[in-house]
């Protein structure tokens, strides 16, 4: 299996990061990544505090419920069906989350109404107060290895390593707690799963998973879903559609899923994963690579903004979905 989704280690210095992470985005949108530096405290506190807030009481979690119309808090058990993105209709997915948006970013200096919906306001529970200091830690720690990986990309990509600098100071990502609930003897509905087979909309994914039955699929090359193994002290990455399109397709924005575990009364299947979604700034320039085109490969999609792509993305899902 982890030849399916391959590890690169950022601290080798025996081996060309760069052009390892070119193979990864070329066959399969997806690689783990070690040697990344990040303080294991960092992690770990974000981890906890995330585990600490679904062992909230229900009316706890619920005073912190994402509203209409905006962005982050929490989403309740089975209120998101990511497979609709792909017009898809299915069951509502098998889980919980809680998401906070850009921290310190506001919409001053943008002329655009809609990027109030992804700088919409971060929800805290009370009772909790630790949470948001541990996320804030974590947020900006994902943030700046983002940051690096971008900076390996843009050597892999024939730029240089500085490129996306620019389009990224003012990033509008997003980090969302994911708890996928044991289901026990549980009936699940045709076609349901804990998280319905769908892309990822921005630039990066940096994803922490524990090692829960039920876990993370990619589907491959061979239209077979493959595992992606958990792997002590490492993150998964993959490529979102932003990075996708700005790369005129030569990277890879893979389909993926979070399978549903086989019964086993022995075996608890409850699972958590802590999910960066990287955006670039909401006025950056979504537009071909100047090194990913060329007379047989003329640019694919016509330029937008990081902002509406995101949008455009996000609606997709919500206009076929309840919350």
């Amino acid at each position: 299996m982890r030849g399916v989704v391959p590890t690169v280690d950022l601290a080798d210095p025996d081996r060309d990061v760069a052009a390892a992470i070119d193979v990864a985005c070329r066959r399969v949108g997806f690689f783990q990544i070690l040697g990344h530096g990040i303080d294991p405290i960092v992690i770990d506190d974000a981890w906890n505090m995330a585990t600490r807030f679904f062992d909230l009481p229900h009316a706890a979690r619920m005073a912190v419920r994402i509203p209409d119309g905006d962005a982050y808090g929490y989403a309740p058990y089975r209120s998101e069906a990511l497979a609709a993105g792909f017009g898809q209709s299915t069951p509502p997915d098998l889980k919980e989350t809680f998401s906070v948006g850009p921290l310190g970013s506001t919409t001053a200096g943008l002329d655009d109404p809609v990027a109030a919906f992804v700088f919409s306001p971060n929800r805290w529970p009370p009772e909790l107060p630790e949470l948001e200091t541990a996320f804030d830690a974590y947020y900006r720690a994902m943030g700046g290895l983002a940051a690096r990986i971008l900076s390996f990309a843009a050597s892999a990509l024939g730029l240089p390593s500085d490129f996306f600098e620019r389009f990224v100071d003012r990033h509008t990502s997003a980090l969302r707690a994911l708890r996928y609930p044991d289901l026990g003897a549980t009936p699940v509905e045709p076609g349901q799963l804990r998280a319905g087979a769908h892309s990822d909309y921005g630039t990066l994914t940096l994803l922490r998973q524990d090692g829960a039955p039920g876990g993370l699929q990619v589907r491959g090359l061979d239209g077979r879903w493959h595992d992606v193994p958990s792997m002590p002290g490492a993150f998964v990455v993959n490529v979102g559609d932003a990075l996708e399109r700005w790369s005129n397709d030569r990277w890879r924005s893979t389909v993926h899923r979070v399978a549903v575990p086989p019964h086993d009364p022995d075996r608890d299947s409850t699972r958590m994963s802590l999910a960066f979604f990287h955006n670039a700034n909401w006025d950056a320039q979504l537009e071909c690579l100047p090194t990913c085109s060329d007379a047989e490969h003329p640019a694919r999609y016509a330029p937008t903004t990081a902002g509406r792509h995101l949008m455009d993305k996000f609606r997709s899902t919500q206009d076929r979905t309840t919350r």
